[in-house]
């Protein structure tokens, strides 16, 4: 029973290490998306019209997802 229980100690510890550089790459994704996200605000009028369209065509998405899901679940 020690054993089996050191054997998912060691398991669930590799588990969180690999948890822990996921984490780490996620982060490094979102922070350079951001920084991205940032420079095309501060530029000029039209990267800020793209941003807009952009802006509203995600939310336009999402509502169309939301309805054509509700429809089907009922």
């Amino acid at each position: 029973l020690a054993y089996d229980i050191d054997r998912e100690v060691d398991d669930q510890n590799d588990y969180l290490d690999n948890m822990d550089s996921n984490f780490m790459s996620a982060t490094g994704l979102l922070s350079g998306s951001v920084k991205r996200f940032s420079t095309m605000v501060r530029s000029g009028k039209d990267n800020r019209r793209l941003l807009c369209y952009v802006s509203g065509g995600l939310v336009l998405a999402f509502f169309l997802l939301y309805y054509l899901v509700s429809r089907i679940q009922t």
